[in-house]
């Protein structure tokens, strides 16, 4: 795409350079009803990338208008530009084609590459070149093999399903990776199902739910990709409520006296559950490294049940800075 946008790029400076306006020609008759290629779709696969390609025009043309001053009565040079990507003169051709180039550098960089990753790990593959001829089919509204809302709902039914089976697939690893690890030396399960395993026993007090603690830790996925570590800042412990942190550190910190070091592994019920939290998906176990080094006892005068917003109350320790610590 890049090599094929750089080459229209030359092509168009050298007429640029080696030619002289016809100021006394008229101007060329606009041509809006202006056909997409023809395009065999033979696999589940390219029926996907072709609604894709055209599911991504959905406004696009209103955007262009408002955002670039495009007269749509020069579409055809629009999609010109977008094949070029490149402009040629201070007309309105020229602003079609500025917005084709635009337009074109936005779904290379940004769209294309996010609908790519959307199905990675399925059974479909986004299409480039069947991609953007739809895109294209899709500006100039030749609904010759699909209409633009009948290709968006098509790709919305295909990404929500795959989506969930992806979701699902990932929950069962986790699930799996849990009933795995239970049977290992050492780790202990409780009732609400927080593994956990002693690699230091300390001999300090045991913290309250309402006590505030002072930890150092390192939380990672089952497949070892690390999502946080007090470790690796200055200073290396954090300070917050004992019950201002998800469920399974709560369950934890109130189990561990201070100077222990343990090793937890959350189940989604006791962590994120179903939603996103940076480098952590849905239904991800947690996999904590905690070392309890203190325990900050709370002023008896003060209400500290009703302490913080309902923001801080919900605080996780899997961000730098968990909004749980005091400013």
């Amino acid at each position: 795409m890049k090599k094929i946008l750089l080459l229209a790029v030359i092509m168009m400076a050298t007429a640029a350079y080696g030619a002289t306006p016809d100021k006394k020609k008229k101007k060329k008759k606009d041509n809006t009803e202006v056909k997409a290629e023809l395009v065999k779709l033979v696999s589940p696969a390219d029926s996907l990338s072709y609604a894709a390609g055209m599911a991504a025009t959905r406004g696009l043309v209103s955007y262009i208008q408002q955002q670039y001053g495009v007269d749509t009565a020069y579409i055809q040079d629009f999609v010109q530009g977008y094949k070029e990507a490149v402009a040629s003169a201070k007309d309105p051709k020229f602003a079609a084609r500025s917005a084709g180039m635009q337009i074109a550098r936005m779904v290379e960089e940004r769209i294309l590459p996010s609908a790519t990753k959307q199905f990675e790990g399925t059974q479909y593959t986004i299409n480039p070149e069947i991609f953007n001829t739809a895109f294209i089919a899709g500006v100039t509204n030749d609904t010759t093999v699909m209409d633009v809302k009948s290709a968006a709902v098509k790709f919305t039914e295909i990404s929500e399903t795959e989506m969930k089976r992806k979701e699902e697939a990932y929950k069962s690893e986790n699930e799996q990776w849990l009933a795995t690890n239970a049977t290992k030396e050492g780790v202990k399960t409780t009732a609400s199902g927080l593994q956990y395993k002693v690699i230091t026993a300390g001999t300090g007090e045991t913290p309250k739910a309402t006590d505030k603690v002072k930890v150092k830790y390192e939380g990672k996925l089952i497949d070892g990709t690390e999502f946080d570590s007090s470790y690796k800042r200055n200073p290396d412990t954090t300070t917050f409520r004992a019950d201002q942190v998800i469920k399974g550190w709560t369950e934890a910190l109130t189990m561990m006296p201070v100077g222990s070091k343990w090793e937890l592994y959350i189940p989604q019920e006791l962590g994120y559950g179903a939603r996103q939290a940076g480098k952590i998906q849905p239904y991800s176990t947690l996999i904590f490294t905690v070392e309890l080094v203190g325990i900050e006892k709370t002023e008896p005068a003060a209400d500290s049940t009703k302490e913080g917003s309902e923001s801080a109350k919900t605080a996780k320790p899997a961000t730098k800075k968990p909004a749980a610590r005091k400013k």
